[in-house]
């Protein structure tokens, strides 16, 4: 959704790098460009005249006249204000001392509320709660049918009395619901109110009443990110008619410009706390200010990252993994591969787990053409192979790859490249748990690479030709000790100690080679 404001904000900062010093002209410039760049994401006027004030006063101050690293320095005031924007620390939910926890959802029809409930309802499940989603919304056509099926799908109660489509007390079911809840020992009710189209009298009461029957510890405001300015607007008027504790994006997995969510904490003083990021059911978090803006700017999320694969990945089986790997190359077999595979496959797609490392903005195109049925037909070889095979891929000769690529559907060349891609992997990562470090760099400390360097310089120094002449034989030796007594002394380049005549000085055989 942010991809026009990243873009626009990076090819800003790159006009300031390898400036020195950073002139009056050179911040305007800046200040002005990120003015546009927030301006044409769609992020509300007063947000950004506030912010550009702040950018403005911050990168004339001391702190990036004095830096060693202007450029720097400005990001880092951006990055920060952007935080601000976006509601500065995180914001987690309120838990009552006696249960239940009560949550009411408010918002325009077709913001998502419904599909959130469920989102929300699963998300705290894992959380290591027992929640209930309550059906309020006895407006829409079938609203109370679907949050069933939602529900079901993640795995959490409801309680759904009344049958909907214009039949039932929305009210008197949201208050039967908590002591229902309180007899399953239910500890978080999560009621689904219903919507409109837009702001009305009737919308705002019965949402007000809802709100005076079972007295909410969170009422959580669900914003479309996609609506554009009439995102404030409504908000502002729900805080206003019916009050609201916390916003929640919906669809932040739009290509909508967007920028009208940075606006809203800012806005209405209240903060956005979790966010929903694409239609499966994990696809909703926690929203981190830092994050957030630390992805805006190009710079990744790698808390993120760890998060989720910490929730997917076992600590036993990745030690086990770990102590397979120190063993030798051999122990990593096919088996071990497609179970790795099937846990990266677990965090969700690979082109979000991508955009969340640092620097993958210059590479949005190719992440986006990234064809996620990849893993699905590796995968599919893999499994087409036998056992003895998966165990050690070396017996695969021409006839069993033909017979695989037969059993997944593939080309014979598939399956010759997933196996030669695997022995390279299978070595680069035993490498890596042997403390080799990455194959490829060498000369890098920590990085591995630089044995076969070594060993070839070597060589070639043992292969070293003595002259022929009898006196030039002899001069080269004298040097040679010469550079070999500086060394000695501390001096490992051979040059002049101090009460060493300079005239008798002769440079390196090496050195001489070198300046031709």
């Amino acid at each position: 959704m942010f991809d026009t404001l990243s873009d626009r904000l990076a090819s800003t900062f790159k006009n300031l790098r390898g400036k020195g010093r950073l002139s009056e002209a050179d911040i305007d410039a800046t200040a002005r460009e990120i003015r546009i760049a927030l301006l044409e994401a769609d992020v509300a006027l007063p947000v950004v005249r506030a912010f550009i004030k702040q950018v403005k006063e911050r990168a004339s101050g001391s702190e990036v006249s004095q830096a060693l690293n202007p450029a720097q320095q400005v990001i880092k005031i951006v990055n920060e204000e952007l935080i601000g924007i976006l509601g500065g620390e995180t914001r987690r939910l309120r838990l009552a001392k006696t249960a239940p926890t009560v949550i009411m959802l408010a918002g325009l029809q077709g913001a998502g509320k419904t599909t959130l409930a469920g989102k929300l309802g699963r998300w705290l499940k894992g959380q290591g709660h027992a929640p209930m989603l309550v059906a309020c919304d006895l407006q829409r056509p079938n609203a109370v049918n679907q949050l069933s099926v939602v529900a079901e799908r993640a795995g959490v109660a409801i309680f759904a009395p009344e049958p909907g489509n214009g039949v039932g007390d929305p009210v008197q079911v949201a208050k039967d619901s908590i002591e229902y809840a309180r007899g399953k020992q239910h500890d978080i009710v999560i009621v689904d109110t219903a919507g409109r189209l837009g702001i009305d009298q009737e919308l705002m009461q019965q949402a007000a009443d809802i709100r005076d029957a079972v007295s909410p510890d969170e009422v959580l405001f669900v914003v479309d990110a996609m609506i554009g300015q009439d995102a404030v607007n409504t908000a502002e008027a729900f805080r206003d008619g019916v009050g609201f504790d916390g916003v929640v994006l919906s669809k932040l997995d739009g290509d909508a410009r967007g920028g009208a969510a940075l606006s809203i904490a800012h806005v209405t003083g209240k903060q956005i706390m979790f966010a929903s990021n694409g239609e499966k059911l994990d696809d909703f978090d926690a929203f981190h200010p830092d994050r957030m803006a630390s992805r805006i700017l190009g710079m990744g999320d790698m808390l993120s990252l760890i998060e989720k694969a910490e929730q997917t990945f076992s600590q036993a089986e990745a030690e086990k993994m770990a102590a397979k790997l120190a063993k030798g190359p051999k122990e990593f077999t096919l088996d071990d591969f497609l179970a790795q595979m099937e846990q990266v496959r677990k965090m969700g797609s690979i082109s979000k787990l991508l955009g969340m490392l640092p620097g993958m903005g210059q590479m949005k195109d190719q992440i986006n053409n990234l064809d996620e049925r990849e893993v699905d037909r590796t995968a599919a070889i893999i499994k087409s192979m036998t056992p003895a095979e998966r165990q050690e891929p070396t017996i695969i000769n021409g006839s069993r790859r033909a017979r695989i690529a037969k059993g997944s559907g593939v080309d014979v060349s598939a399956v010759k490249g997933l196996v030669e891609r695997f022995f390279d992997a299978r070595k680069m990562m035993s490498k890596m748990a042997q403390g080799g470090g990455m194959p490829g760099m060498p000369g890098m400390p920590g990085m591995g690479g630089g044995g076969a360097r070594k060993k070839k310089q070597v060589k070639q120094a043992k292969g070293k030709r003595k002259s022929g002449n009898p006196m030039k034989r002899k001069a080269e030796e004298e040097a040679a000790a010469a550079r070999r007594e500086a060394a000695q002394a501390g001096n490992p380049l051979g040059l002049p100690q101090a009460g060493q005549d300079p005239q008798n000085f002769e440079l390196p055989e090496e050195f001489k080679k070198f300046m031709g």
